[in-house]
């Protein structure tokens, strides 16, 4: 039973039907807006990796790969080493493997890693059979737009739906945070990423955030102290 238990902590059903009614009118909003837009040759008017940016955006809105710049930039420059190694690569399973780990190496750089953005890198060697997949105008056209409207639409949704986009690592309305009594500071926080040598999906003042709190409810928890704002 353990598979079945939930991967992401603090997850609850409320915001999972969020994220549902944030992805419907997302993808809907997205694809009704890029439908009225000249699209390439048999491109269609929304690519599919837009459906994996949409479970970013809507269902884990704090996430630093569902921001803004990632899922814009990270679509974009995911489609233009996809677009350039379909050119330059005849070999379909070698062009496969060097689009997405450059497509990887290109988003670190530029600061905005995106997973969906591997599939952005995959989709013109896949078509490569296609005169518009090798054409650089697919780069905008669908994928710049289609980026740009599930943004603009998150952006709109996530001012009712009670959560910040873009994230920002604040408490919940009404609710202080207490400095840390052991006096936790986020270079200690760089330091223990750092010791543990893995790669985690929150930023960093979201996890000195998270101490502050935690110690918070920890010292009302102590003998003889009242709970603290």
């Amino acid at each position: 039973m353990r598979l079945f238990v939930p991967l992401l902590a603090g997850a609850r059903w409320s915001d999972r039907l969020t994220a549902c009614l944030g992805a419907l009118l997302g993808i809907a909003a997205t694809a009704a807006a890029s439908s009225l837009a000249p699209h390439p040759g048999s491109f269609p008017f929304l690519v599919a990796p837009m459906g994996a940016s949409a479970v970013l955006l809507f269902a884990v809105p704090s996430s630093p790969m569902a921001q803004p710049w990632p899922i814009v930039g990270g679509s974009i420059v995911s489609a233009l080493v996809g677009v350039t190694i379909a050119r330059l690569i005849p070999d379909p399973q070698l062009a496969l493997g060097l689009g997405v780990s450059l497509a990887i190496l290109a988003m670190s750089a530029l600061r905005c890693l995106h997973p969906p953005g591997g599939a952005c890198a995959i989709l013109p060697i896949l078509a490569g059979g296609s005169p518009a997949a090798t054409d650089y105008g697919f780069v905008l056209l669908p994928v710049g737009l289609n980026a740009l409207l599930l943004v603009a639409t998150g952006l709109l949704f996530h001012r009712f739906s009670g959560h910040s986009y873009p994230h920002r690592p604040v408490p919940v309305a009404g609710h202080t945070v207490i400095a840390t009594a052991n006096g936790i500071l986020p270079e200690d926080v760089d330091r223990a990423l750092e010791e543990l040598g893995e790669t985690f999906d929150v930023a960093r003042e979201d996890l000195d955030l998270l101490f502050r709190v935690a110690e918070k409810h920890a010292l009302d928890r102590a003998p003889g102290s009242g709970p603290r704002a």
